[in-house]
């Protein structure tokens, strides 16, 4: 009987906090951009002395942090780029996600024993290319989106090198992400990290009749809403066995913009899935919990990549949302005093008295109350939260611990 390897859990960590929550809530590493060479300029990325912070903490719970710096060079970009690798290395980053072949053979020769993982930028789709990179020093490949779950089973029998692939989150509408339409829409280059998420508008839709004026099927009502290409996102949760008898060794959650109850919710949901086959692959059974927690957070539709078939126009935002998250998040725990039974809760969004609300935190507890008390930081009694980041105190009906998240139906 084949021996099945547990995958690594990976999640975005777009700041030191979402780090941190990612982690508690069950992520075996994360993935961050440092201040330069990365594809997300305006995601909030680390200073050397916040890596140094998290990877202290990443230690404490024994998991690893990589680096993205996966933009395609051009003239001129690569400058400094040794001297950043070495500090990488130096500060205990365990792992450099790239794709430009330039700054692959810096770090390597410049910061040698900093290990370098291909980027799904480098759209890699057969073993014979896993081979290539294995060869020139390289110990993972995130393969290229566009691969199907039978293509992962023949890679994974062809070689030994780590495979990582996108499991949850969003998906570009071109193949890898190597796409121009934000240079030409917004003069914003997407590979060197100024992607405007062009796909992602509105346009009108027009006939061009030869000779004639073009007429707009918008607004004469012929098409039902402004015309858009974007993709919907990928959830794989219904679909862990195959990832993991196919060989996948790290599971990758999309999203260093997202909010720490993305993240939280996202990697809980993947942990309790993965710890649920590993104990007993023979029995695994996908939980509704699972699924319908995932639908918890704000995300569009869900669907499965290009895993099992072709994405069609099902698998576009075209239309009326068909499914809708329904829940926010209100609030998350700072403290908890056990013989009170009070918790000190930090606002994130308005609630009052009588609302029900969802308290979860890491390990997938969660729990219902009605709020029926509140007090102010002066232990004033109030009935709503209304601005931004106050802190409020509250009886709860089950012990919380400081990170954990408070949410409600919208």
């Amino acid at each position: 009987m084949t021996t099945l390897k547990r995958p690594e859990i990976l999640a975005p960590a777009g700041t030191l906090e979402k780090l941190k929550v990612a982690i508690r809530y069950g992520a075996d590493a994360v993935y961050i951009g440092g201040n330069a060479f990365g594809l997300r300029s305006r995601a909030g990325n680390f200073t050397y002395e916040e890596m140094e912070e998290a990877v202290a903490f990443a230690r404490e719970y024994g998991a690893h942090i990589h680096v993205a710096a996966n933009m395609v060079t051009h003239e001129g970009d690569a400058k400094g780029a040794g001297e950043f690798f070495r500090q990488l290395r130096d500060v205990g980053i365990n792992a450099v996600i790239v794709s430009d072949p330039a700054l692959i053979e810096i770090c390597i020769t410049e910061a040698p024993g900093l290990p370098v993982h291909l980027s799904t930028q480098s759209s890699a789709t057969n073993f014979e290319t896993l081979e290539f990179w294995k060869k020139e020093g390289l110990e993972r490949v995130v393969l290229g989106r566009e691969v199907s779950m039978e293509e992962v089973a023949v890679i994974r029998e062809n070689t030994d090198i780590e495979i990582e692939a996108f499991i949850h989150g969003a998906m570009c509408i071109s193949y890898s992400g190597r796409c121009t339409l934000s240079n030409h829409m917004s003069q914003r280059d997407a590979n060197r990290g100024g992607c405007s998420q062009s796909c992602r508008w509105k346009y009108g839709l027009f006939d061009l009749p030869f000779g004639e004026e073009a007429r707009s099927l918008t607004d004469t009502g012929e098409v039902s809403e402004p015309f858009s290409m974007s993709a919907v996102d990928m959830s794989m949760i219904e679909h862990i066995p195959d990832l993991i008898q196919n060989g996948v060794d790290s599971f990758k959650i999309e999203g260093r913009m997202k909010s720490i109850h993305y993240v939280s919710t996202v990697a809980n949901v993947y942990k309790a899935a993965v710890d649920s086959y590993m104990e007993d692959p023979e029995n695994y059974v996908c939980k509704q919990e699972w699924i319908d927690e995932l639908w918890k957070v704000a995300q569009r539709e869900l669907a499965t990549g290009f895993y099992y078939q072709t994405p069609s126009e099902e698998e576009q935002l075209f239309g009326k949302r068909r499914k809708i998250p329904v829940f926010k998040f209100i609030g998350e725990v700072l403290a908890y005093d056990a013989e009170t039974k009070i918790a000190t809760i930090q606002q994130r969004n308005h609630f009052r008295l009588g609302d029900e609300v969802e308290f979860y935190g890491p390990g997938f507890k969660h729990f219902n109350q009605t709020l029926t008390e509140m007090w102010n930081e002066d232990d004033e009694a109030i009935e709503k939260a209304p601005n931004a980041m106050m802190i409020v105190k509250m009886p709860v009906e089950q012990p919380v611990e400081p990170g954990d998240m408070m949410r409600k139906k919208k």
